[in-house]
């Protein structure tokens, strides 16, 4: 049969023919996706995984998005080398909701049904969180790569991780899904979802995964905690600027995963151009995507201010300004990420560099600061 839309740009479809066996059941499959908020935001690797969970909505299917508020709480360990923290609980609820809304901004809001696991999960009692243990092995989980990487060089391995994957296949048990989509480095989580839900007595779950769309950088997954990502909601300037610094090694995905591929330009520099106007253009409009691009060629291209500059104020102690801990409150990352700036030469004055991290507060009142590339300050006393 000819290639099905929503799965045109997956990498898994299993088990072989389980697409061609769902769709003979004659109605709308349930097709599930999990997230994990610890992050509040829609990022674009994000963005590409919702626009394939709208490819099966538009073919006649039902969406269920899980926002996995409950298995937040035990950390996803998925391609960790290490346990990851877990968040406070107000936070978590927080992001959970932020993050759900903003995925309507690609999914059909009257077509989605919004679950989270908190529903189900905390009602279990300990005798069923035991049964639902029982349902994979401890030699079945210590197949997936990263645990077996950790046990092999001795590495802790907490029995809270090893909760995760059968917590998390429980929401399909919960949901009663026929599909589950996810990217590639949630095929062992997906898989096991498939066997908790025969011991279950259930159908088990198509599982599908789509490709990750590789950051900023070029080489780690788009992730806000790596700091390679962009945002959806993020200003065109930022965006549009973010695009541009890709390496062009990353050129090929990111136009096949983010705009559905096609004829592009064949220099590097004019298909750069043409993928952040494309991808700015859908999230601000034409006008948007203009804006981003003036502000690209006159910064980073003719190395000038940006025309609007946002005023920023800032205290002194002693007549002097810690300047790392005032560009942590202004644009963000850490004082150290802030100080290896400063060093490298990525932080200016009046399109100077700065010497030292101190520095006098009567020589910042008026300055343009410069923080990286594309963020602008007009620094002004309190």
């Amino acid at each position: 049969m000819d290639t099905f839309a929503p799965t045109r740009l997956a990498v898994h479809v299993l088990p072989e023919g389980g697409l061609e066996e769902k769709l003979k059941l004659g109605r709308p499959l349930r097709v599930k996706l999990g997230v994990d908020p610890t992050s509040p935001d829609v990022h674009l690797g994000f963005a590409f995984v919702l626009d394939q969970l709208r490819a099966w909505q538009d073919a006649g299917h039902t969406v269920v998005l899980i926002v996995g508020d409950y298995t937040a709480r035990i950390g996803d360990p998925s391609g960790r080398s290490s346990e990851r923290p877990v968040l406070a609980d107000d936070v978590l609820d927080a992001n959970a909701r932020h993050f759900a809304e903003q995925a309507f901004a690609i999914l059909d809001r009257d077509k989605t049904e919004v679950r989270f696991n908190g529903e189900w999960l905390a009602k279990l009692t300990f005798a069923e969180m035991v049964r639902l243990t029982r349902t994979l092995t401890v030699a079945r989980l210590l197949e997936r790569n990263d645990f077996a990487e950790r046990y092999a060089a001795n590495e802790p391995i907490s029995l809270s991780e090893l909760l995760y994957p059968p917590a998390q296949a429980y929401d399909s048990v919960a949901i009663e899904a026929d599909i589950e989509i996810g990217g590639t480095d949630q095929l062992y989580n997906l898989v096991a979802g498939r066997d908790v839900m025969e011991r279950y007595g259930l159908e088990p779950q198509l599982v599908v995964t789509y490709p990750l769309l590789v950051g900023t950088d070029g080489v780690e997954k788009m992730s806000k905690s790596r700091g390679n990502y962009v945002g959806i909601l993020e200003p065109p300037a930022e965006m549009f600027g973010k695009v541009m610094s890709i390496p062009d090694e990353a050129l090929e995905q990111w136009w096949t995963l983010l705009t559905g591929g096609g004829e592009h330009p064949e220099a590097a520099m004019e298909w750069k151009l043409a993928l952040a106007r494309r991808i700015t253009a859908r999230w601000h409009g034409e006008e948007g995507a203009r804006a981003g691009e003036e502000h690209f060629t006159r910064v980073v291209r003719r190395h000038e201010a940006p025309e609007e500059v946002p005023e920023a104020t800032f205290e002194a102690a002693d007549g002097l300004v810690y300047l790392p801990g005032l560009l942590v409150e202004l644009a963000g990352n850490s004082a150290s990420h802030w100080r290896r700036q400063i060093d490298q030469g990525g932080v200016k004055l009046d399109g100077g560099s700065v010497a030292g991290y101190e520095v006098a507060a009567a020589r910042l009142d008026g300055a343009l600061l410069q923080a990286g590339k594309r963020r602008f300050f007009r620094l002004r006393p309190v």
